[in-house]
């Protein structure tokens, strides 16, 4: 199964009083690295959001067919600066199967040629 992940965030104002050259340091010393550990098995794009919602200042969104590698690389990221010390915080995460509806009507139809043909 694929799955699509909407990882939204924001960064806080310890991030925005940053230069963008700290900013794009911290990126390239801390979170580069992660994404490009996963990228084999995690796709990730990156998106602003901040003109458009109070909510969030960004969002991520991923895709992977191997959930486990998908949470040890947000564990990876909570262990870093930006995280733990605050520059970074995550909001809402949403988590979809794609075509999901595919799968699971294979699914049903594969039993019921494996029961002999009968619904159940």
């Amino acid at each position: 199964m694929r799955y699509g992940i909407v990882l939204t965030y924001t960064v806080t104002p310890r991030w925005l009083a940053l230069s963008r050259d700290e900013r794009n340091a911290m990126r390239r010393e801390h979170l580069e690295p992660i994404f490009a550990a996963y990228a084999d098995r995690v796709t990730a794009r990156f998106f602003d959001a901040e003109a458009f919602t109070g909510r969030v200042s960004d969002f991520a969104v991923l895709e992977t067919d191997d959930l486990g590698a998908y949470y040890f690389l947000v564990e990876a990221l909570r262990d870093t600066p930006v995280i733990s010390e605050g520059y970074l915080t995550f909001a809402d995460i949403f988590l979809g199967v794609e075509d999901g509806f595919q799968a699971y009507e294979q699914a049903l139809s594969d039993r019921t040629v494996s029961n002999g043909g009968g619904s159940r």
